[in-house]
C-alpha cells in the first residue's frame, strides 16, 4: 500500500499491483509459416510410415498361411512404403520451393551461415548447453546454430540420399524404359556396384533417420522445458514466444 499526500491533512491510498493477479505477457515472433508447418507434420507422418514398412521389408514378418491373394500383407507393406516415399519426395520438392518464396526462417536449414565466425562461437555455446555445461542457452527466433547444422547435414542430405536410393530400388521393379529407371536406377545402382549394395546403404539410412528423430524429439521437449522460448507449440501455431526480456541472438 502506498500513501500520496494531496494537501494538508488530506491523504489518498492507492493499491500496488498484486503479482498474483498481474497480467502475464510474453513477446512473440511469427516464425513458421503455414506451408512449413503442414510440410513438417506430413513429412513426420511419411517418415513414420517409411520407417515401419522399410524395417518390415528388410526383416519380413512370418509368412501368412493360405492363398496370398486373400491376405496380400506384404503387398500392402510395399504399397504403403512406395506411397509414403512419393509423398516424402513431393513434399521435399515443395519445401525447396518454399525456401525461396517463404520468410527468412524457411531457408535457414538449407543454407547455414558456416562462413560466419559468430555462427561457430554460438554453436559451441549450444553444445555446452546440451552437454549441461553452460547455465543458459542463447535465445533464437529460428533454429539455434547447432540445430541448423545438424538438420542440414543429417536431415536434408540424408533425405536426398534416401530419396535417390529409394527411387533407384523402385526403378528396378518398374523396369527399363520407365522414368524411375532412367532417372535413378540406370546410374545409381552402377555407382554403388550392385543392387544389394544400394539395399544395404538404403537400410542403413533408415537407422540414421531413426537416431535423428530420437535426438530431435528429445531436444525439442528439453528446450521447451528448460530454455526461455517455446519450441513444441511453435510448430503448431507458428509463433515463437519468449519468457524473458533478453535479446534474441538472430534478430
Amino acid at each position: 500500500m502506498t500513501i500520496d499526500a494531496m494537501g494538508p491533512g488530506t491523504h489518498t491510498a492507492h493499491s500496488a499491483p498484486d503479482p498474483a493477479t498481474a497480467p502475464h505477457t510474453e513477446r512473440a515472433v511469427y516464425i513458421y509459416q503455414a506451408p512449413v508447418r503442414i510440410w513438417h507434420w506430413v513429412n513426420a507422418f511419411s517418415i513414420l510410415v517409411l520407417g515401419v514398412t522399410g524395417y518390415l521389408i528388410g526383416s519380413p514378418p512370418p509368412s501368412v498361411g493360405g492363398e496370398a491373394y486373400f491376405s496380400f500383407m506384404f503387398g500392402w507393406i510395399r504399397y504403403l512404403h512406395f506411397a509414403a516415399g512419393y509423398i516424402l519426395a513431393i513434399g521435399f520438392l515443395f519445401r525447396i520451393y518454399w525456401a525461396f518464396v517463404g520468410n527468412k526462417h524457411a531457408k535457414q536449414i538449407f543454407l547455414p551461415p558456416v562462413w560466419r565466425g559468430s555462427f561457430w562461437a554460438e554453436l559451441l555455446h549450444e553444445m555446452k548447453w546440451y552437454a549441461m555445461i553452460a547455465r543458459q542457452p542463447l535465445k533464437y527466433a529460428g533454429h539455434n546454430p547447432l540445430a541448423t547444422l545438424v538438420m542440414h547435414v543429417l536431415f536434408i542430405w540424408c533425405m536426398v540420399f534416401m530419396i535417390l536410393t529409394g527411387f533407384a530400388l523402385y526403378g528396378e521393379g518398374t523396369g527399363m524404359g520407365t522414368w524411375q529407371f532412367d532417372l535413378f536406377s540406370s546410374w545409381i545402382i552402377p555407382l554403388f556396384g550392385q543392387s544389394q549394395d544400394v539395399h544395404t546403404w538404403h537400410h542403413m539410412g533408415l537407422w540414421v533417420i531413426v537416431c535423428f528423430v530420437i535426438v530431435h524429439v528429445y531436444a525439442a521437449i528439453r528446450e521447451d522445458i528448460m530454455s526461455r522460448q517455446s519450441i513444441m507449440s511453435s510448430m503448431f501455431s507458428g509463433w515463437r514466444t519468449f519468457r524473458d526480456d533478453k535479446p534474441v541472438a538472430d534478430e
